[in-house]
């Protein structure tokens, strides 16, 4: 079944949750996020192929590295990001999207729309950082 959205589609709390144009509608999210960091990534690569050439200035050398080194982690962290884009399409396709993975409840339309990747609720988030707080601290 094909959904149609509407172009100033926003989800709203009046609706079903997680009905099929709501689901349509993060999916895109998620699809066009995702398109944007696999093109930035391209862009990284690309950039990095560019500069491979090696600086006779000690100076210049140690600042290249410091770049490379920047530009490698963000695309680290790209690539983290992108596991959880489709691991959030996953739950999408497997209905689980938008339920907290500890309580079963819908997580807020306002958390999901901050943070579309989000697992837990934010009540069930709080906890789970306390937790970590508490055993951290140990």
């Amino acid at each position: 079944m094909t959904v149609t959205l509407a172009p100033d589609y926003q989800p709203s709390e009046d609706e079903a949750f997680m009905n099929s144009i709501m689901r349509e509608y993060f999916r895109q999210r998620l699809l066009r996020w995702r398109a944007g960091l696999l093109n930035d990534s391209c862009e990284t690569l690309q950039h990095l192929q560019e500069r491979g050439s090696l600086e006779a200035d000690i100076a210049d050398r140690a600042s290249v590295e410091t770049d490379r080194s920047l530009e490698l982690r963000t695309r680290d962290r790209a690539r983290k990001l992108i596991a959880k884009i489709d691991e959030a399409l996953q739950r999408i396709e497997d209905g689980s999207y938008g339920y907290c993975e500890e309580t079963s409840d819908p997580i807020n339309l306002s958390r999901l729309q901050a943070r579309p990747i989000a697992t837990l609720s934010i009540e069930a988030q709080e906890r789970h950082e306390r937790m970590e707080k508490t055993h951290r601290d140990d």
